[in-house]
Order: structure tokens, then C-alpha cells, then sequence
């Protein structure tokens, strides 16, 4: 079988570049030699069935785990070098969990403007300035003082959203952001992205929101067992899959949306 992901049309360097990564947790093998290159200002789909390794892909990306072997490069940066200042390294990926993790003593403003103040030294009013600014870009330039408590989950997911774009990173990765929310939350959150999407923001994202990847995405990945089995731009993934495992799961999932 060819290797799909490096037959994807990425003219210049990319701007993010996973080669052969492998990952254990002791005898169980997540990730088996998985490649990915994104173009600056893509927005790529990961799908696939519970268990496949998406998300342990995506935390591999900004070493939240440490792969086994291969290597992550981002904005030039390798990220497995050991000379490499991860903290520093991070700031160029946002991530978006699928808990918000908002520390809940501190306001949404509080909240974003942490990393920028700890990590970026950042003064204080000027983190305060590119929070607000942040905060406003998801919708919520009027949550600056509310706790998490006090806001719904899809607010608190907006924040953990402006918390990320608040350090201007070249790419976003998103871990489920929509799968703990209830259904009538899911609209804004993903509307914040569709936004992002819209302003060039380079986009990784895991999800089941198969709606906004048929919609916003470049290019989806289906991934099964570890290994990336299929690639290509949505109508193919969804109109007219190549391999047999990506037609079972898609033909799944229609079935439970109809």
C-alpha cells in the first residue's frame, strides 16, 4: 500500500513534520510508524475508531507523551532533540483538550493570561491586553471576569481556546474539543474554530464532529490500529474511501447519523 501522507500536494516545507513515530506503554504498540506533514495554514482531520492511537498521536506532537521513536519537527524546531527548550518549543503548538482544564480559583481572563505571564514573561498589562483581545476573538470579551464555575462548558472550552491563541502559535492541535459538551454547546465551539480556520490558523484536529470535517478540512486521515490507513481530501474519505477499513467506519458512522 502507498504511503498516502506523503503523497500530500505540500509544496513548501511543512510547517509541521511527524516521521515513523512509534509509541508503547510497555507491551501495548499505540503508534506504529506514523508519518504526517501539514502545510502552513491546513486544517487536517484525524478520524477513526476508539482505541486507534489519535489521541496519543496528538500528544506525541507536542510531546505531552514521549514517543518510542521517530521524530516531530515544528516551525524548524526539533522536538526530540534534547537541546531543545520544550517550554519555549510549545509555545508555537496550542492545544485544546477534551477537558477544559481552567484552574477554577482563577477568571477566564486569569486563566488565559498565565502561560503568557509565566511562560512568555509577559508584563502583566500587557498579558492583560492580549488576553482580553483573545477572550474577544472566541466571543467572550464580556467572561473576562467570570470564573470557570460560573460559565457553560462550551464558554470554558472557548476560554481553554483563548488561552491557546493567546502565545500566537503556528499551529493548534485539538483532542476532542467538542465530546464533553452538551449537544446544544457543540455549534459555538465549533464555530470558534471554523473562525480560526478562516483567519489561516494551521489546524490538527481529533474529532467526531464528521459535519465540520466534510466542511472546513483540507485533508483527513483515517486512522486504525496505529497506523494511518487512508488519506485524502473529505469527499474522498467520505464520498469514496479506497481501503476496506475506512468504508466499514464510515459506513458505521452513517448508519448511527441517519
Amino acid at each position: 500500500m502507498s504511503n498516502p501522507i506523503l503523497e500530500a500536494p505540500i509544496l513548501a516545507a511543512p510547517i509541521l513534520e511527524a516521521r515513523g513515530l512509534h509509541k508503547h506503554f510497555g507491551p501495548l504498540h499505540v503508534l506504529k510508524g506514523v508519518d504526517l506533514a501539514v502545510a502552513e495554514r491546513e486544517l487536517v482531520f484525524i478520524i477513526g475508531p476508539s482505541g486507534s492511537g489519535k489521541s496519543t498521536f496528538l500528544r506525541c506532537l507536542n510531546r505531552l507523551e514521549e514517543p518510542t521513536a521517530g521524530s516531530v519537527v515544528i516551525d524548524g524546531i526539533d522536538l526530540l532533540d534534547r537541546r531543545t527548550d520544550i517550554n519555549h518549543a510549545r509555545q508555537r503548538i496550542g492545544m485544546v483538550f477534551q477537558s477544559f482544564n481552567l484552574y477554577p480559583h482563577m477568571t477566564a481572563l486569569g486563566n488565559v493570561t498565565l502561560a503568557l505571564r509565566k511562560v512568555a514573561r509577559r508584563r502583566r498589562s500587557e498579558a492583560d491586553e492580549i488576553g482580553r483581545a483573545a477572550l474577544a476573538r472566541v466571543g467572550l470579551a464580556d467572561r473576562a471576569g467570570h470564573y470557570p464555575g460560573q460559565l457553560s462548558g462550551g464558554q470554558q472550552q472557548r476560554v481553554a481556546i483563548a488561552r491557546a491563541i493567546a502565545l500566537e502559535p503556528r499551529v493548534m492541535l485539538f483532542d476532542e474539543p467538542t465530546s464533553a459538551l452538551d449537544p446544544e454547546l457543540v455549534g459555538s465551539v465549533l464555530a470558534v474554530m471554523r473562525a480560526l480556520r478562516e483567519s489561516g490558523m494551521t489546524m490538527v484536529v481529533v474529532s467526531h464532529e464528521m459535519g465540520f470535517a466534510r466542511a472546513a478540512a483540507d485533508r483527513v486521515l483515517f486512522m486504525d490500529e496505529g497506523l494511518v490507513v487512508e488519506a485524502g481530501p473529505p469527499a474522498q474519505i467520505f464520498g469514496a474511501p479506497q481501503e476496506a477499513r475506512t468504508r466499514a467506519f464510515i459506513g458505521q458512522i452513517q448508519r448511527h447519523s441517519s
